[in-house]
């Protein structure tokens, strides 16, 4: 690979081959990363239903005065 790219101009190595890279693949990229920030979003609302049942679930569980049930 190396001897492929070493006659070419600078500008074709830097700029040529990666704006070719990204027209090609640039749907498959933007696809990756918002399926990632899908994912992070429901992991973030996730946490957030749990922390607050659990912090409805304490804040009944120490109003109550019968601890004896569970």
């Amino acid at each position: 690979m190396r001897e492929i790219f070493t006659g070419l101009p600078w500008w074709v190595k830097w700029i040529a081959v990666p704006v070719i890279a990204l027209v090609v693949f640039g749907g498959l990229i933007a696809s990756v990363v918002g399926f990632v920030i899908n994912l992070l979003f429901k992991l973030l609302v996730c946490v957030a239903l749990i922390g607050g049942l659990i912090y409805v679930v304490r804040k009944f569980m120490t109003g109550s005065t019968s601890r004896s049930d569970w």
